[in-house]
Formats: structure tokens, C-alpha cells, sequence
């Protein structure tokens, strides 16, 4: 099931952008006081690091992703999650010429 729609939030509104733009997201925090992000990734290969586990959850597109310490990567389509230990990495892409990634991300 794909997260449509999230109630009871505080949403910043500076989005946050990294790698020149090809990654964008928005954090907010749900009524209970857990932090989260909505975002979206545009063709490219990108790493990221992770500081607490996180949950990311496909809302729309695809991706393919690749976990630190491991070779293969791994189709995520909407509807599909995956998750990231705490203090690690992983490379995310989106092929050139797809459609984005849309995310929910759930931190730990």
C-alpha cells in the first residue's frame, strides 16, 4: 500500500536540495513528534549517508537501490519500501529517461 496523504503535521517549508538539485525533500514532523521527509529524486546515481535507520518507502516511479556492503542492486517501485541501517550508506538511481522517484522516508 503507498502513502497518499499524511494529516497533523508540522512541514517546513525550506525545501532541503542536494546533488545540484537532482534530489529534493521536504521534512515535517507528525502530531507524535516523529520526524519524516517527502521527496523526490531525479535521474542520476546519488550515495547517501545515514545517520539513525531509515525507511524509505516508493510513492511513485522507481528506483534501484544498493545497500553498503552488498553488490546487487535492487528495483523499489511505488508501493515498495526498503531499509537503511543507522550510521551508513547507500546509492540510489534512477535511470535517465524514467520517470522520478517520489519518497517517503521514515527516520528511526
Amino acid at each position: 500500500m503507498t502513502t497518499e496523504k499524511i494529516d497533523n503535521v508540522s512541514i517546513t517549508t525550506q525545501a532541503n536540495v542536494y546533488f545540484d538539485g537532482k534530489c529534493i525533500s521536504h521534512g515535517f514532523t507528525l502530531a507524535d513528534g516523529r520526524k519524516q521527509s517527502v521527496g523526490v529524486i531525479l535521474p542520476a546515481t546519488l550515495t547517501f549517508n545515514t545517520g539513525v535507520a531509515e525507511i524509505m518507502e516508493c510513492v511513485g516511479g522507481a528506483c534501484e537501490y544498493k545497500l553498503a556492503g552488498t553488490d546487487a542492486w535492487v528495483l523499489s517501485s511505488a508501493g515498495e519500501s526498503f531499509s537503511v541501517p543507522a550510521h551508513s550508506k547507500f546509492d540510489i538511481r534512477v535511470a535517465p529517461g524514467f520517470d522520478a522517484y517520489h519518497y517517503l522516508c521514515q527516520y528511526a
